[in-house]
């Protein structure tokens, strides 16, 4: 059963800091180019953002922290560039997770496994196993992940473990089968580069989230980036399809 319900079905509790941030780390490439650099080198310093920001996230005390790292759709890029991904991810779990257990972070990762190659699963599993009872930040990779996917699969599960509810299912019986039933939906989400859209991410999921968009090129998304998204959200009204005057607290 889904530990937490969706925002269509209960208003959640709302607090200064989002619990849970998703984030589309977009301009790797860009930032390479300008200067003069191949693409790989944009995405070998883009991860040393992401271990800033996870710093960042434990300072806040946020709870959630789900990052794109890799789309199905990613798979179209050069074959050369895809192939180099696939050894940083295999890479950067060998050299950061002994950390992230360090400090009590758990890792997850979601997304379709079917077309990584046996190491890469192996070091995905082994993360997982590892850092599976720490009880800090949960920190979400997302790789071969699709929104539609998700839902789809989530869709497909239901009915085989459900067959009883055809054609009479609601929100709750979907909910268990979604990669992220661990996890509130998002309160913020952020996408850097400069791009204004969701690109397939957390379709479902991102149904009430407050979206942020930056220029900021991911290898340069710091701090002052991060805490600029952080006073953005400070500032948004959160209804819930509420008014404002609901908002308001009745004056004493």
């Amino acid at each position: 059963m889904a530990l937490f319900s969706s925002a269509t079905q209960r208003v959640p509790e709302v607090s200064a800091v989002p619990k849970h941030i998703a984030v589309i780390m977009d301009g790797n490439g860009r930032w390479a180019r300008k200067r003069f650099l191949p693409r790989i080198a944009g995405h070998k310093r883009g991860v040393d953002t992401v271990r800033e920001l996870v710093k960042q996230c434990v300072r806040l005390d946020v709870k959630f922290l789900t990052l794109f790292a890799f789309s199905s759709e990613n798979w179209r890029r050069p074959a050369e560039e895809v192939s180099f991904l696939m050894s940083l991810f295999i890479d950067a779990l060998e050299r950061e997770v002994v950390k992230l257990h360090q400090n009590n972070i758990k890792l997850v990762m979601i997304g379709d496994r079917s077309r990584f190659d046996v190491k890469l699963v192996a070091q995905i599993e082994a993360s997982e196993s590892l850092t599976a009872n720490n009880t800090g930040l949960i920190l979400t990779i997302a790789a071969n992940y699709g929104g539609r996917w998700d839902i789809l699969q989530a869709v497909n599960k239901m009915q085989i473990n459900q067959p009883e509810l055809t054609g009479h299912y609601r929100e709750e019986n979907l909910l268990p089968y979604l990669s992220m039933n661990y996890a509130p939906e998002p309160d913020l989400f952020i996408r850097t580069g400069g791009e204004m859209r969701i690109s397939n991410f957390l379709l479902w999921q991102l149904a009430y989230t407050e979206l942020y968009f930056t220029d900021t090129l991911w290898p340069d998304f710091d701090e002052d980036a991060f805490n600029l998204a952080i006073e953005s959200y400070g500032k948004r009204e959160r209804r819930f399809g509420r008014t404002s005057e609901q908002l308001q607290k009745p004056k004493p």
